[in-house]
């Protein structure tokens, strides 16, 4: 490869869906190469076969190109250090466990779950951390070798000495660990498979990957794969380590109880990927200014590892709403219009719409302003296509009573028939001037000439609908409100 080339990765295990902390690891990671011209890599780490699934992949590797980071390696795309999924580079790792066999740098353990436990608990009640205390290092060849003759299964396990391990992390600075605080740590389960603090290691230095980003959940392992690459004699990338995300209230975020899937929280609530890439960029990096929208393009060439920060993010949805609804508004309508189709399901509102979409056009633009996420769209514009139902109340605004809005409502209906058109200048100049006529203020007038036409305590303006629905739906649906409101009267 040439040299001085930036290579990245993630290494996602496919045990679940595409999570927003991974999102954020997989941005930055993706930024990161992007700025410096060099490769982002996607690695799947699904040796762990009873917990992974080739739908949990697809939904991660659809949820990064949804999100608009494709991968320069990696699955479906290859490269030249293929393959790209850890289950089919197991052949790979049995020169290097070998090795560190060979070396007495790593032993089999044979300690059953039982005895693993009692020393744990042992180790709980005396007030120390729990570390496995190298009771197999000590076996001689008599003793391994018979229990390897009456089948005991056994995991092998990295030989950690005292010392301490140390590595510049490019966002935390200095990082120091006492080595024998890990014990003697699995790196090899009892099925053969390798555990990942050792194939991350082997497949970075294989892969040729420069940088190492992630979340500071894994200062630990790096610290382990320091021992390991050290052991192997292989090279270290550079390590950084990206804050947690936490909750408002500062709890970790969790897959049982905070959104955070990406496609079933965020994609399928009709968050705009492009809203959802800005706004988990700026948990953890920021610029330096006072700016919160950004492009992707725009990201990339203003990213730099330096300004991610030390301290957690705070994960607050009632930013991200914002920061969605901007993005709605700035849509090309047409556009807003593709984007919402998937998200409308009533089969009478998308005949409707396949039949007029240039009414369905003018629908869009109305709610647009009030568009929080598409999955909202449905709601927002329904009583366009149906009358709307509502309690007859609704109708009376504040500081008014029924018969003022009766007399309001047949007001409304008089002016309009005599109206050629329901502009929008038209409607406000005619309606203001009939309610300063009959005495009647203007809200009285507006408020239940709306709630009519939409049914709804907040809605786009009266003169815009009434410009929308046209001169006879207006009526109708005056003439209707009308009814139900003398109906009403106790």
């Amino acid at each position: 490869m040439k040299e001085n080339v930036v290579r990245v990765r993630i290494a996602p295990s496919p045990t679940g869906k595409l999570h927003i902390g991974t999102a954020r690891t997989a941005l930055f990671n993706y930024l990161f190469a992007k700025k410096h011209e060099g490769k982002f890599i996607v690695r799947m780490e699904d040796t762990d076969e009873a917990r992974s699934s080739d739908d949990f992949a697809r939904d991660i590797l659809d949820g990064l190109l949804w999100l608009g980071m494709p991968w320069d390696e990696g699955p479906e795309v290859g490269g030249p250090f293929e393959p790209y999924n850890q289950k089919n580079r197991l052949q790979l790792y049995r020169e290097f466990i070998d090795q560190l066999l060979v070396s007495k740098q790593a032993y089999r353990c044979y300690c059953t779950q039982e005895e693993l436990e009692t020393e744990r608990q042992a180790q709980q009640a005396k007030g120390l951390a729990p570390r496995y205390l190298g009771k197999c290092r000590s076996l001689t060849d008599a003793q391994r070798v018979k229990l390897e003759e009456t089948g005991h299964p056994s995991v092998i396990r990295f030989a950690v000495n005292p010392g301490k391990v140390e590595f510049d992390d490019l966002i935390r600075g200095k990082v120091e660990f006492e080595a024998e605080l890990f014990g003697d740590f699995v790196i090899v389960r009892s099925d053969g498979t390798p555990v990942f603090v050792l194939s991350n290691v082997i497949d970075d230095h294989l892969m040729e990957i420069t940088h190492v980003l992630r979340g500071e959940d894994h200062l630990s392992n790096t610290g382990k794969q320091v021992l390991l690459a050290r052991a192997m004699n292989i090279l270290n990338p550079e390590f950084g380590h990206f804050p947690l995300i936490l909750n408002t209230d500062r709890t970790k975020m969790s897959k049982r109880k905070h959104p955070v899937s990406i496609s079933d929280d965020y994609r399928a609530k009709g968050f705009l990927p492009e809203a959802l890439v800005n706004f988990i960029a700026l948990l953890g990096w920021s610029s330096g200014t006072d700016r919160e929208i950004y492009s992707m393009h725009e990201l990339i060439e203003e990213f730099q590892i330096e300004r991610v920060g030390r301290s957690a993010s705070i994960f607050d949805n009632e930013k991200l709403l914002w920061m969605n609804g901007y993005y709605l508004r700035h849509l090309d309508i047409g556009d807003l219009a593709n984007r919402a189709e998937p998200f409308i399901t009533n089969h009478h509102i998308k005949q409707a719409a396949l039949k007029d979409p240039e009414y369905h056009l003018q629908v869009l633009s109305l709610v647009q302003e009030r568009l929080k996420a598409l999955a909202e769209v449905e709601e927002l514009i329904e009583f366009f296509y149906q009358a709307p139902k509502y309690e007859p109340s609704l109708l009376i605004a504040k500081k008014s009573d029924r018969d003022r809005t009766l007399n309001a409502l047949r007001l409304a209906e008089t002016t309009l028939k005599g109206l050629k058109d329901v502009s929008l200048d038209a409607t406000e100049v005619a309606l203001r001037t009939a309610a300063r006529d009959n005495d009647l203020k203007d809200g009285e007038i507006l408020w239940s000439v709306r709630v009519a036409l939409s049914g709804k305590e907040a809605s786009p303006g009266v003169f815009e609908l009434l410009e929308v629905f046209g001169k006879d739906e207006s009526l109708k649906r005056i003439v209707a409100a009308y009814k139900q409101l003398t109906a009403s009267k106790s």
